[in-house]
């Protein structure tokens, strides 16, 4: 199936009972046995549910990977693939990358022994002198948060695969529809199902994707035995969500490439992030693993004035002020206070990240409104 057929139809059957289109909420928390161990394949809500294996089913198949596994959020799916690893295993990782990944791997597990290394991967040469022969796990985010870049799945996996360490790609910001990272090489593809594949900003969810089995059978132990699970009823606004998916992102990417042009041209602007601009430094190799773009991109303003950026953020009226990314609205996110706070500001400082860098969440209104409400606020 083409990727729009599989997001409305791959993993989910009609109800057996009903003939339902859409796959019931199953919300009760256990099931009833015939008989000590006799059951209908589901003994705890913890354990199984039939609308979160749908969903897993799904995601599975829109990644082109074998399993799918759901957690409460993007951060439980980190935490349950952190917890593959033991005291004195050591992960590389980009050292652009979500705040909340950098928290849960220093102030965490970090505590428990694990060791951390954080490298610029957008250069994959780099990757080769970080290894030690402790090196279990690598980690990147293509494109990243918030700075856009971009890092080579493929170059990656040539030094990660031989050495049967293990390749991660949080691949949130560019979704399914974009980019697929098991075909190119990643071991684990894990996604904030909260961002884009939900869509419409009303869950929290966490998803991992792979095709190792004995890897996945460790995954679906740590999710039944941790329980950071989520609720069926966000399983099921997921599933909602996914089935637009495709059209939603073909709109995200259209208006971030329209906004995009519209800023690099805008003479209070110094610098735009978005590899869909030919002066990013990343945009033949986002042409190369990506099929568009994205809905995602970050700007800074000339005179890197704090007061500046701040009044620009508090003027939108189109755009929201608020953290999160990938729903059907546009938003607003200042990333030195808000999604990367958790990072010490030397280490922002250090790989690039500006207190006056703004990043925007471009949504699927019309673009003109969208531009419009840039001019206002920028001036």
């Amino acid at each position: 199936m083409k990727f729009g057929t599989k997001a409305i139809h791959a993993g989910i059957e009609p109800d057996p009972t009903t003939g339902a289109i859409m796959t019931p909420i199953y919300q009760t928390s256990t099931y009833v046995q015939e008989s000590p161990g006799k059951h209908k394949g589901y003994e705890y809500a913890r354990t199984q549910n039939p609308t979160r294996n749908a969903l897993q089913n799904n995601l599975a198949a829109l990644e082109n990977g074998k399993h799918g596994i759901c957690y409460a959020s993007g951060l439980g799916a980190t935490d349950a693939i952190l917890k593959l690893f033991k005291p004195g295993d050591e992960i590389i990782a980009s050292n652009d990358l979500y705040g909340g990944t950098y928290r849960i791997m220093v102030r965490v597990f970090q505590e428990f022994g694990l060791k951390f290394t954080f490298v610029d991967l957008s250069d994959a040469s780099k990757l080769e002198a970080a290894i030690t022969p402790a090196t279990k796990m690598v980690w990147i985010e293509t494109p990243t948060n918030p700075l856009l870049r971009l890092v080579d799945i493929e170059a990656v996996a040539a030094i990660t695969k031989p050495r049967t360490i293990q390749l991660v790609v949080d691949n949130t910001f560019a979704s399914p529809y974009l980019q697929n990272p098991l075909d190119l090489g990643a071991d684990i593809v894990m996604h904030s199902v909260t961002k884009y594949l939900g869509g419409h900003s009303d869950t929290v969810m966490g998803a991992i994707i792979l095709n190792d089995d004995e890897t996945a059978q460790r995954l679906a132990f740590i999710q039944n035995a941790c329980g950071a699970v989520p609720g069926p009823q966000d399983c099921f606004l997921v599933l909602r969500g996914i089935k637009t998916l495709h059209v939603r992102m073909q709109r995200h990417c259209e208006n971030a490439m329209k906004v995009a042009q519209y800023l690099q041209q805008h003479p209070k602007v110094s610098q735009v992030h978005y590899p869909g601009l030919e002066s990013h430094i990343g945009h033949e190799l986002a042409k190369k693993q990506m099929r568009d773009f994205g809905g995602m991109l970050s700007f800074e303003l000339k005179g890197d004035s704090m007061p500046e950026a701040v009044r620009v953020m508090e003027s939108f009226q189109v755009f929201s002020l608020a953290e999160s990314l990938g729903g059907v609205e546009s938003l607003c996110t200042h990333p030195a206070s808000m999604t990367h706070a958790s990072i010490p500001k030397e280490e922002r400082h250090k790989n690039g990240l500006k207190d006056t860098l703004i990043r925007l969440s471009v949504g699927i209104e019309d673009v003109e409104d969208l531009i419009q409400d840039l001019e206002q606020a920028i001036g």
